[in-house]
């Protein structure tokens, strides 16, 4: 696991960088290329200079592998393109994680996001101040308010004297 530290000094890229992907996949069903590349370039510019150097490195390579097995899945159509670059691009976050907690964050966030985002659609003030939004009428879901959320929770529980 990254240390408390490190956890802190990539939190504040990743508010930034999840808010961009969740706004984006909220209103166009798109994650932008950029967000993902943004991402990546935080765990190499950032990431290097507060994570040791062995860690930073296998961050990489989970990077790389997280890419391998996410455009597999991108292959048979269980999950978009954007899904799979984003998922490799914030994979170094996770290197040497808690599984278990990482998986307690991640069903946590599908299922709050999933019914935040129905709950919503049918909110009348809500749905007419988004009116242009793809993800009310997509057949999907926007994935990406998953992934972005994931890792900032991650990184706040790592952050967190709990931990």
């Amino acid at each position: 696991m990254i240390s408390p530290t490190a956890a802190a000094t990539l939190l504040p890229f990743a508010l930034l960088v999840g808010f961009w992907v969740s706004w984006s996949d909220l209103k166009f069903m798109k994650i932008p290329n950029q967000a993902s590349l943004v991402m990546l370039a935080v765990w190499i510019v950032v990431g290097i200079l507060v994570v040791p150097l062995k860690l930073w490195a296998l961050g990489l390579g989970l990077a790389a592998a997280v890419l391998v097995v996410t455009f597999l899945l991108n292959a048979i159509g269980a999950i978009g393109g954007g899904d799979a670059k984003f998922a490799a691009a914030m994979a170094p976050a996770f290197i040497h994680a808690n599984i278990t907690m990482l998986c307690m964050i991640y069903i946590a966030c599908s299922l709050g996001a999933l019914a935040a985002h129905r709950l919503l659609k049918y909110i009348p003030p809500f749905r007419r101040a988004t009116p242009d939004w793809k993800s009310w009428t997509h057949k999907g879901f926007p994935f990406g308010t998953t992934l972005s959320a994931t890792l900032i929770f991650y990184l706040l529980a790592v952050v967190s004297p709990l931990f």
